[in-house]
C-alpha cells in the first residue's frame, strides 16, 4: 500500500508459446523465469497483492512454490496468441472484485520477459505516480534503443527503402534525437484509468527510464541465451543481490 492506495502485480504467463516453448518456466540463472518477476513483485514495499494470471497447472504450481498468488486459472480464450494483455488484466481485476471481494487502486503490470529488474524500480514507478497522482494516471518503464529508428528499413523488391520515410535521414546515430521503447519492466495504471481508456499508455502517462543493460526482451532462445549472458555479467559481481 502506498498513500492508502492498494497496489497488485499482475504477471501474466501463458502456458503455450511459439517462439520459445515452455520459456515461462525455463531455468534462467538458476531458477524458473517467472521467479524474476514475482521476487522483485515480493521484495516491493508498497505492493499488496502478487498475482500470476496462468493457465498452465505447472506454471501456477511454480509460482505458488515462489510465492505468488495463483486462485483461478485463465480461461483458455484469454490465453491465445491473440488475447491482449488489457483483457487478462481486467478478467483478473474482475475476479478479485466478484469472488473475493478486494480492490485495488494502482495495477502493475509486469511482464515475465522483462526479467532484468533492479530492485528499487517498481517502488520508484510507484513513488512517481503517487507522488504525481494529479499530473499523471500512469508510469511505464522506457529504455533508450540502441537501433535507432531512423536507420531501420524496409525491402521493396531488390530495393533498400526508408522504413518510414517520416524519420528517415542521413545523421550520424549520435546526432539523432534519442529514442525510446517500453520494455516490459513494469507498466503502472490506476485501475479506473484502466478500466476507462483500456490502456496502459493513457494521455497523461509519466515514465521510469531503465538502465542499457536492462533494454532486453525473451521472445526467442538468442534472447534468452543473451540476457542469461548479461544477469550474469551484471548481477554474478556482487553488486547487486540475485
Amino acid at each position: 500500500m502506498i498513500s492508502d492506495k492498494k497496489v497488485i502485480a499482475i504477471i501474466p504467463a501463458r502456458g503455450g508459446s511459439k517462439g520459445l516453448p515452455g520459456k515461462n518456466i525455463k531455468l534462467l540463472g538458476g531458477k524458473p523465469l517467472i521467479a524474476w518477476s514475482i521476487q522483485r513483485a515480493l521484495e516491493s514495499k508498497y505492493i499488496d497483492e502478487v498475482l500470476v494470471s496462468t493457465d498452465s497447472e505447472e506454471i501456477a504450481r511454480i509460482a505458488l512454490d515462489h510465492g505468488a498468488k495463483v486462485p483461478f486459472l485463465r480461461p483458455a480464450h484469454l490465453a491465445t496468441d491473440t488475447a491482449t494483455s488489457i483483457d487478462t488484466v481486467l478478467h483478473a481485476l474482475d475476479f478479485y472484485r466478484d469472488n473475493l471481494a478486494q480492490a485495488f487502486d494502482y495495477v502493475a503490470l509486469l511482464e515475465p520477459t522483462s526479467p532484468l529488474r533492479e530492485p528499487g524500480d517498481l517502488d520508484a514507478m510507484l513513488e512517481l505516480l503517487d507522488q504525481q497522482h494529479a499530473d499523471f494516471d500512469a508510469v511505464v518503464s522506457m529504455g533508450e534503443v540502441h537501433e535507432h529508428p531512423s536507420i531501420m528499413k524496409r525491402l521493396e523488391g531488390n530495393t533498400l527503402m526508408p522504413f518510414h520515410e517520416a524519420i528517415a535521414n542521413n545523421k550520424r546515430r549520435q546526432d539523432n534525437i534519442p529514442a525510446y521503447f517500453p520494455y516490459g519492466v513494469g507498466y503502472i495504471v490506476k485501475q479506473d484509468i484502466l478500466r476507462s481508456k483500456r490502456s496502459f499508455y493513457p494521455e497523461r502517462t509519466g515514465f521510469h527510464q531503465i538502465k542499457r543493460y536492462q533494454c532486453y526482451e525473451i521472445d526467442d532462445i538468442y534472447d534468452f541465451i543473451a540476457i542469461e549472458a548479461v544477469m550474469a555479467y551484471e548481477w554474478g559481481r556482487g553488486t547487486k543481490p540475485l
